[in-house]
């Protein structure tokens, strides 16, 4: 039976936005994994609550987090590096980069492996462990060194390779939500993801989505300008965004390389209403009957929780969950 899993990303509990200590941050994300476990998510993960920070609270630090740390890497920049960087497209959604990269980049105080410690032996379900693609990384960052964007790309990925070289988790995803606008970069990304899954020891997920920014679809890409992309991705499964996508879309992935698993989003993580049982079972069943449900390994939210109401996220994997069961005749 295909599986249920998240992507990452979970709201901040209130407690962990007062208090930002080790502790608290260690029993949220045991609270997490609760939820996670009670809601009967098959494959959890740990909220990416490490994450958290003050000072760019309005983002689950998916850029910020792996960019600050590096050696290599200004946080400060003059005004015209900052207009440099916001007269480049794609940016708008942004009030600055995370950084400026003035140097050869190497691991800093970047520290993955301890990371996924406090969260290894909280719970004996299946795990996963995400980080940001490079090449999204790449085209968030101002740089003011590197003379290409391969480049900055390329030493990026290796960052991110020896970081993840140490996470035993079951599954080791890399996340891509910025080639989907711009598919002409394919080769260059999926070289950086590959990189980075040579360091992977476990099972290879990439997740690739349209962009989750407080609601927002940042990319206005489409899957057909993508196949080629992922079909030069070196992953075990792919996780896709499907249920705010048109549906017409699904016929494009039965071009996907068979020995690539399928990762199928059922759930809407832009959208505050509730999926029904019967909702997310007629999507698994639409998805099926498209691509054959041998192909599809998993089904999921579309993207990250980050941005929704902790209640709503949690009766969200409930639906997840329950319409999987009802598709697969067990409830």
């Amino acid at each position: 039976m295909m599986k249920t899993t998240v992507v990452g990303s979970y709201p901040v509990p209130l407690w962990l936005r007062v208090m930002s200590t080790r502790e608290s941050l260690r029993d949220a994300i045991l609270a997490v994994i609760k939820t996670q476990e009670l809601a009967g998510i098959d494959v959890v993960a740990d909220g990416e609550l490490y994450r958290w920070d003050v000072n760019h609270a309005e983002t689950n630090g998916m850029i910020d987090y792996f960019v600050k740390p590096l050696e290599g890497v200004q946080a400060k920049l003059a005004t015209s590096q900052l207009d440099a960087w916001r007269a480049k497209p794609g940016n708008q959604f942004r009030a600055k980069p995370p950084g400026i990269v003035t140097g050869p980049i190497a691991a800093g105080t970047l520290n993955l492996a301890d990371d996924y410690q406090l969260y290894r032996d909280l719970t004996t379900r299946p795990k996963k462990f995400t980080v940001t693609s490079p090449y999204m990384l790449a085209k968030m960052v101002a740089n003011d060194y590197y003379k290409t964007l391969p480049e900055l790309v390329m030493a990026l990925a290796d960052v991110l390779k020896s970081q993840i070289a140490d996470v035993d988790a079951e599954i080791i995803q890399v996340d891509e939500a910025n080639v989907t606008g711009n598919a002409e970069d394919g080769p260059l990304a999926a070289a950086g993801i590959n990189r980075v899954l040579e360091g992977v020891k476990t099972e290879k997920a990439v997740h690739l989505c349209f962009g989750n920014y407080v609601g927002q679809t940042i990319q206005r890409g489409a899957y057909e300008k993508l196949i080629t992309f992922l079909n030069a991705l070196n992953a075990d499964h792919l996780v896709l965004e499907n249920a705010r996508r048109p549906q017409h879309e699904l016929e494009r992935l039965k071009q996907v390389k068979p020995e690539l698993g399928l990762g199928i989003g059922v759930i809407d993580i832009k959208d505050n209403e509730v999926e029904s049982i019967d909702e997310v079972a007629r999507r698994i069943e639409h998805a099926a009957t498209v691509l054959g449900e041998n192909r599809i390994h998993y089904v999921h939210p579309d993207c990250g929780f980050w941005m929704l109401p902790r209640s709503v996220a949690d009766a969200k994997m409930r639906a997840l969950v329950a319409g999987r069961d009802r598709f697969a005749g067990v409830a």
